[in-house]
């Protein structure tokens, strides 16, 4: 009896259609399907299982998989009042989605996002990888306990496109006083890849500035890390260090030449942003009026590397720049990420080198009040099913605790607004209802009145008639009837 089921089971599998069909188009199928549909069709069969799981067809999905924008607004208090961190995805078409992303616990923070996972940084003892789709988490020890000052903007997450290896690297402060203090410079990077048993530290050529890192950001492209640092003797002061993951050699880079700046305007400020995977720098003077706000114009520089040589080009150079430049993606298809005068977040069409902010082209993503704009980051991130599960056996894997608290204020929160939302719906669904009534009683009233306008010129054009038809032929007759 029981050969007989596995005989007509392994039948039916045979006679699928979709199995019948070559590999290739099968895979094409595939490729088309969005990662919550591929990790149903795991289940299906053996067959679809072994398809789907294969490393080759998870690098193929990843190619095609679609680039959306992922807003992260970390954890703040403002006027007394908790918000937990949060994130908003933006599709291609630039709608924010409705769905929330449950892999960022309330207490996370963002430092990084390649092939679908999140690197994310905790309070506790422990940082975090998380897939954006499957919501599959890696929870792994930090690689030193207790450091004072250390914050999520010091640690990233990358791919190395050659060795096809996860790596997460953490900048480590200069010790003060016997004990690791990530305040003003560090000498030491460390960096772990993912399934390795533990960190490694890498010195750097000198102590480097950790302000700068903070303060400007850090990107990686084609398997290298880059930052900004002090550079007294270099153009504007700062020069672009470099990180090979593989080699783990480090390189300096020379700025562009530097523009004359303007008296009237306060001290320039500078970026490292990521933009079509090449790496740029942002720069604008700020206002003297407010630190924090830009002015005069924002200048976008790209660093082409080639074989022979590495070359600055003038990318962009907007005349009125936003209040913010998120990071490290602020630019996407010919887009820039801006919170301009207000609570919104807008996508804005650059065109051309010499370009403006055209407010009445841009496309108003969301507003985030009542947060903080310099709060927000923004990422370039895609759905994917890279397993996490094989690197759960490395020796600084550790099991993550019970979420409480803030976990559960985040999901009440989000119920809540599902709530008040949900009601919204359904009350301008009856103010409709309501509004058709009432059209249609007005209608009504409308052709009664027709109706009875068209009664009464009736009667009176019948009235007219048969007076008409009684009036005297002789106009004598008319005045002696008046007599």
């Amino acid at each position: 009896m029981a050969s007989e089921e596995i005989k007509s089971k392994k039948q039916r599998n045979d006679e699928c259609i979709i199995n019948c069909l070559p590999e290739d188009l099968i895979e094409r199928i595939f490729l088309r399907l969005p990662v919550s549909t591929l990790l149903r069709c795991v289940s299906v069969c053996k067959h679809w299982h072994n398809f789907i799981r294969d490393p080759q067809f998870v690098v193929s999905h990843l190619q095609c998989a679609p680039r959306d924008v992922l807003l992260f607004f970390q954890q703040e208090s403002v006027s007394g009042e908790p918000y937990p961190s949060d994130a908003i995805l933006i599709d291609e078409a630039w709608s924010p989605s409705t769905c929330a992303v449950p892999v960022i616990g309330p207490d996370d923070f963002l430092f990084g996002s390649c092939n679908g996972l999140l690197g994310l940084y905790t309070k506790t003892s422990t940082i975090k990888v998380a897939n954006l789709a499957t919501g599959e988490c890696l929870h792994l020890e930090k690689p030193a306990k207790n450091v004072k000052g250390d914050h999520f903007s010091f640690y990233s997450f990358a791919f190395h496109p050659v060795t096809k290896e996860y790596k997460i690297t953490h900048f480590l402060g200069d010790c003060v006083e016997g004990r690791p203090h990530n305040k003003d410079r560090f000498s030491t990077i460390q960096v772990y890849t993912l399934g390795d048993e533990k960190w490694k530290d890498i010195r750097t050529p000198e102590a480097l500035s950790l302000i700068s890192v903070r303060n400007s950001g850090v990107v990686n492209v084609d398997g290298k890390m880059y930052w900004l640092t002090e550079e007294m003797l270099s153009s504007w002061q700062h020069a672009v260090m470099s990180f090979d993951l593989w080699e783990e050699s480090f390189a300096m880079i020379q700025l562009p030449a530097a523009c004359e700046d303007h008296d009237y305007f306060g001290p320039r400020k500078f970026w490292i942003r990521d933009i079509d995977g090449k790496i740029c720098i942002v720069t604008a003077q700020t206002s003297r009026y407010g630190p924090k706000a830009l002015a005069g114009e924002l200048q976008i520089w790209t660093l082409d590397n080639t074989v022979e040589q590495q070359r600055w080009s003038q990318k962009y150079n907007i005349k009125n720049p936003p209040n913010y430049i998120p990071g490290p993606h602020f630019v996407h298809r010919d887009r820039i990420l801006a919170q301009l005068c207000s609570d919104n977040v807008y996508a804005y069409e650059l065109f051309g080198e010499n370009c403006d902010v055209n407010l009445c082209k841009g496309v108003n993503l969301l507003d985030f009040s009542p947060r903080k704009p310099y709060n927000m980051q923004s990422y370039i991130c895609v759905k994917s099913h890279v397993r996490l599960d094989v690197y759960k056996k490395a020796g600084i894997v550790r099991r993550p605790k019970q979420l409480e608290g803030w976990q559960l204020k985040k999901w009440e929160t989000w119920k809540c607004r599902l709530s008040k939302l949900a009601d919204l719906q359904c009350r301008m669904h009856k103010f409709e209802h309501h509004l058709l009534e009432v059209a249609e009683t007005m209608g009504k009233r409308c052709q009664f009145l027709k109706d009875k306008q068209h009664n009464i010129a009736e009667h009176v054009l019948t009235e007219l008639k048969q007076v008409l038809q009684h009036k005297p032929d002789n106009p004598d007759q008319v005045i002696f009837l008046l007599k």
